[in-house]
């Protein structure tokens, strides 16, 4: 019976995970009010996911760099933002065998703040990169690994909702998805 319980409560945890995914992909969907986004600290977010993430990369046996730049700011919803960055790493650290390194990137590139996250993992191939967008799309290499198939897509959402740039491309070996934000306007 413990058995059982315990495999239920994973189950059940899985779906509760999937349903707050897809609520914050509808969230991401929703069209917000874009006068209500606040001036988002991408640094400080994006350096607060890399600290969380670091014991679990360190436990799968894995290297987790991180390049950040200062004083990167872009108007958004943070959370939403913050899960973004969560679901990269969290795939990327799925994805990148044991001794494996994965990157994180924040800079400014051409008056863009940009955030790129990278791995040394099978990556995805380039027919399928835009179908991994979609909700619930999980390729054939990654079926026996947990997952809804909605982390990709919420990723999506988010840089829709932000008016982002959503790039994949290989990392050679592995996948790097750059997230490329508008630039501050000048007040």
């Amino acid at each position: 019976y413990r058995g059982v319980l315990a495999e239920t409560m994973t189950e059940t945890d899985e779906l509760l995970k999937t349903f707050n995914a897809l609520l914050l992909i509808g969230e991401a969907e929703s069209g917000l009010d874009r006068s209500k986004l606040d001036t988002v600290d991408l640094t400080a977010r994006i350096a607060d996911v890399v600290e969380l993430y670091e014991p679990a990369a360190e436990e799968a046996g894995l290297v987790l760099e991180a390049d950040i730049a200062w004083d990167l700011n872009v108007r958004g919803n943070p959370n939403l933002i913050s899960q973004a960055v969560v679901n990269l790493l969290d795939n990327a650290l799925k994805y990148t065998p044991k001794g494996g390194t994965v990157h994180v990137r924040a800079g400014r590139e051409n008056g863009r703040p940009y955030i790129e996250v990278s791995d040394s993992g099978s990556g995805i191939p380039e027919a399928e990169r835009e179908r991994v967008l979609d909700r619930f799309v999980r390729l054939e290499s990654s079926r026996s690994t947990p997952g809804s198939g909605l982390g990709l897509s919420l990723v999506a959402a988010v840089a829709k909702l932000h008016g982002a740039d959503l790039k994949l491309g290989d990392n050679e070996p592995g996948l790097r998805v750059r997230l490329e934000f508008p630039g501050l306007a000048a007040r």
